[in-house]
């Protein structure tokens, strides 16, 4: 009795199992992650030059923060009065419920502790705008001082 021998052929396919394992991995990492990106406050930090907004029909809402901390908001008849938080969040969800994509405008003192403007913004955000811009000075040239 003869034996045949049979040769085994080397298998030229690609094995994909290690990569499904991978994409499997940054699936679960990508799914723990994705809901933790989404909590704090949405800011888009201005480049080196900052351009002007684009002009609307409608008067922008301001709301400014001073160098106490102090919030005004510049609707009514006293602009220049202290209001409080809660009131803050009501007025504006009021306005802009009543004028939809009015533009909501932050000023900021440049003395004022950067935890007060971040409060601010995530008031404005709670109240319901949709973005809020930031009021900023043009930097004056050297040699124009």
């Amino acid at each position: 009795m003869t034996q045949k021998r049979i040769g085994r052929r080397p298998i030229a396919e690609m094995n994909v199992v290690p990569y499904i394992d991978v994409m499997l991995v940054l699936l679960v990492i990508f799914m723990i992650t994705a809901p933790l990106l989404t909590q704090g406050v949405k800011v888009e930090l201005p480049k080196v030059a900052a351009e002007p907004i684009q002009n609307s029909n409608k008067d922008p809402l301001v709301i400014s923060v001073d160098r106490a901390g102090e919030l005004f908001l510049a609707v009514g008849d006293e602009p220049d009065k202290p209001i409080p938080a809660e009131l803050l969040v009501e007025k504006v969800a009021t306005i802009l419920r009543r004028q939809p994509g009015v533009p909501v405008l932050l000023r900021g003192d440049k003395g004022v502790e950067y935890g007060a403007v971040v409060r601010a913004m995530a008031l404005l955000q709670q109240a319901g705008a949709p973005s809020i811009g930031m009021v900023t000075e043009t930097p004056r040239s050297e040699s124009s001082r």
